[in-house]
């Protein structure tokens, strides 16, 4: 059992697994038992694939040892150029595939000009950032494009389905995105070769990973789940905006470090981003359920950040410190 504890202790995502838990209890009592209602919790995970593809991909990266602030520019981007290309005409598949190319064209570019002029990538993906959002507001010249929604098969991404309709079809493609990737980072070479990468860059060199590939296709990943993510929003607002997505850079980085996800690299989980996205999408439902003034949304999310990666680095020193029993 002890062994077990110790075990526990040391993994990243536990901070903020525990920390929902309690915010979950909390948001009921003050919601008067409104918070975990059928159609609140409909409303949640309703929400929660728009933020939590972003923070997957943020994730991803962050454990190879990089950031990309330009992810909530890319979250407009994407569903911008979709819907300017079927009002050209364009059916919505190819419109929406061309649409995730350039968010794949954002990320290849954001990789290369990183690793070629070895800078760091807060300062390239700070820059894309103001790139990407003023090329959204020039492919929508101004205003938003209006295409024909009955041509989009919505079922598939934004319908209810489940079991008394609890989960958008949304919900579905995140939860599929989400498995793939955790699989993709935690049973494959590549996943290896993320880990090693982010946690000492040299030793992976030295080892023959070929790391400067390895970033650009997390790069790659992350700002196409940004992009599809923006899709998924507009589907279910209607109508595409250049100012979508504004703020969800910052958010998704927090949804990471609150998972656990290190700052340095090489630590971190697939499950510790979506469970620092739920922690987010629970403030922020949870404090309108409970009559909380909304403009300490952001101040909860800024203590929350902090409170997670103290809670974890002293988690992961009690769990070595721990001493455990061997069998004789």
């Amino acid at each position: 059992m002890r062994r077990i504890l110790k075990l526990a202790l040391q993994k990243p995502e536990m901070a903020a697994a525990s920390l929902l838990i309690l915010l979950i209890i909390v948001f009921q009592v003050r919601s008067n038992a409104i918070f975990l209602s059928y159609d609140n919790l409909r409303g949640i995970l309703g929400f929660l694939p728009e933020m939590g593809l972003v923070a997957i991909g943020v994730t991803l990266l962050m454990i190879a040892g990089e950031f990309d602030l330009s992810v909530g520019s890319v979250f407009a981007l994407s569903p911008m150029t979709m819907a300017v290309l079927m009002t050209m005409g364009w059916g919505f598949w190819p419109a929406l595939l061309v649409g995730l190319l350039f968010a794949a064209a954002v990320g290849l570019f954001n990789g290369w000009v990183t690793i070629q002029f070895d800078i760091p990538s807060f300062i390239t993906t700070l820059g894309m950032m103001f790139m990407a959002r003023s090329m959204t507001v020039v492919v929508s010249g101004g205003f938003p494009p209006r295409p024909d929604f009955k041509l989009i098969p919505t079922d598939l991404f934004i319908a209810y389905v489940g079991p008394g309709q609890m989960f958008r079809a949304s919900f579905i493609w995140f939860v599929g995105i989400a498995i793939l990737i955790h699989v993709l980072l935690s049973r494959t070479n590549f996943g290896n070769w993320v880990r090693a990468t982010g946690g000492f860059l040299p030793a992976a060199r030295g080892m023959g990973i070929p790391t400067a590939r390895v970033k650009i296709v997390c790069f790659i990943i992350c700002s196409v789940l940004a992009g599809f993510a923006g899709v998924i929003q507009v589907l279910r607002l209607g109508s595409p905006l250049p100012s979508l997505g504004q703020g969800y850079e910052l958010q998704a980085v927090a949804a990471a470090v609150i998972g656990g996800t290190s700052l340095a690299g090489g630590i971190g989980s697939v499950i510790g981003g979506i469970i620092g996205a739920a922690l987010i999408r629970v403030i922020d439902n949870g404090m309108v359920m409970s009559q909380i003034n909304g403009n300490w949304f952001q101040f909860a999310i800024g203590a929350l950040t902090i409170f997670a990666v103290v809670g974890n680095a002293w988690l992961r020193k009690r769990g070595r410190a721990m001493k455990v029993e061997t069998d004789r």
